[in-house]
């Protein structure tokens, strides 16, 4: 072979390999249009972790029915619980505060009183009778309690449990039975001195004391 094609050859595989060494390969084509390679298989004994779950959240389940619109029971109530005390509580804030509203919350409900009454329009007399007795009942106890309202600590509600009994339907123009019990004591101190008031009387419903009549009957 002349020396003039020997020199032309290697001068061409110089070259090549020189374009070689000066470039990378080219990327792989990554547009939407081609699926990527699945990631391998998680080792045994690793947990995967998981994608973030774009659902919704779960709706909150239904409230809890009106234990007043319920049937009644036989249960005997107890003078404790966080429900008991919370009403209990209820009360004491609206003699200090001399807000009845806020004490209604420890009221016979209205929809226990006319499923109990045997009477015309129960939820009128429910109203007109002993809410509105039940209203003059905190005024006049916030009246007593006076300027020491600021100074006195709430200490419970004392209920004479060993007095109450179960009341036919039928013996105060009722037509469902209840339990009744009356001269409970709602406590506090005065810089130290020890205080209540009575409060007249209490009836069940389900298992839980009311307020019906906080003081005289009417």
């Amino acid at each position: 072979m002349p020396r003039a094609a020997r020199a032309a050859i290697a001068a061409g595989i110089l070259a090549v390999t020189g374009a070689c060494a000066r470039h990378d390969p080219p990327a792989p084509d990554v547009s939407p249009s081609v699926a990527l390679p699945e990631a391998p298989p998680t080792p045994s004994g690793m947990a995967a972790t998981a994608a973030p779950s774009l659902a919704p959240p779960p709706l909150p389940s239904a409230s809890a029915p009106d234990p007043s619109l319920l049937p009644q029971t036989h249960d005997h109530p107890l003078a404790s619980g966080a429900a008991f005390e919370a009403r209990v509580a209820a009360l004491w804030a609206g003699v200090v505060a001399d807000d009845p509203e806020k004490a209604m919350p420890f009221f016979f409900p209205l929809g226990a009183y006319q499923q109990v009454k045997d009477v015309s329009d129960p939820a009128t007399d429910w109203k007109r009778r002993l809410v509105a007795a039940y209203g003059r009942d905190v005024h006049a106890l916030h009246a007593r309690l006076g300027t020491d309202g600021a100074r006195a600590t709430f200490a419970g509600l004392e209920v004479p449990d060993a007095h109450a009994r179960w009341v036919d339907p039928g013996e105060e123009y009722n037509k469902l039975g209840y339990f009744r019990v009356f001269g409970s004591r709602l406590r506090y101190t005065v810089d130290g001195e020890k205080r209540s008031f009575e409060v007249k009387s209490l009836i069940s419903w389900r298992g839980e004391w009311y307020v019906v009549h906080l003081g005289a009957i009417q």
